[in-house]
């Protein structure tokens, strides 16, 4: 695997269980914006991405990219509403019924209730396999495993 700089912008292949490929792009703080497009031929013209549905936002280790794990193949302008960050939830682990709302952007944490989480992410930062199987299993129209532990 080659070594590589996290550049804001840059469009990453993600080979899923070698069947196909998948691509995110870097937005920065450590988030990435996964695009829903699965293709068996590696794309070579990255506009296509500027219109595609968005399949989640997450958080991801950066050694998935400076180890090339998660290669760059190109770069794009971030769309627009992709410059701030979607709202995230915390849920307490010692008392479940509690959640606070997390905003990337600021870094402010507030209360809020489950019914104001419903459709956020968790706020996690996860791993190449993790999100590998999360893509995987969405396209096989399966749950994930991931996905329901953080979301108990």
């Amino acid at each position: 695997m080659t070594k590589q700089r996290i550049t804001i912008g840059s469009v990453l292949e993600i080979n899923i269980n070698n069947e196909y490929y998948c691509y995110a792009q870097i937005l920065g703080k450590a988030y990435y914006v996964f695009f829903d497009l699965k293709t068996t031929k590696k794309i070579s013209d990255f506009s296509i991405l500027e219109t595609v549905p968005i399949l989640f936002v997450l958080s991801v280790y950066n050694d998935v990219i400076t180890s090339g794990k998660w290669i760059k193949t190109g770069k794009l302008r971030i769309r627009e509403e992709l410059k701030v960050l979607p709202l995230q939830f915390i849920q307490d682990s010692l008392h479940p019924d509690k959640f606070e709302l997390y905003n990337p952007n600021t870094g402010e944490i507030s209360p809020t209730t489950e019914d104001t989480i419903q459709g956020l992410e968790c706020a996690a930062v996860w791993d190449a396999e993790h999100v590998e199987s999360r893509i995987a299993d969405y396209y096989n129209g399966s749950s994930n495993y991931w996905v329901e532990q953080l979301n108990k």
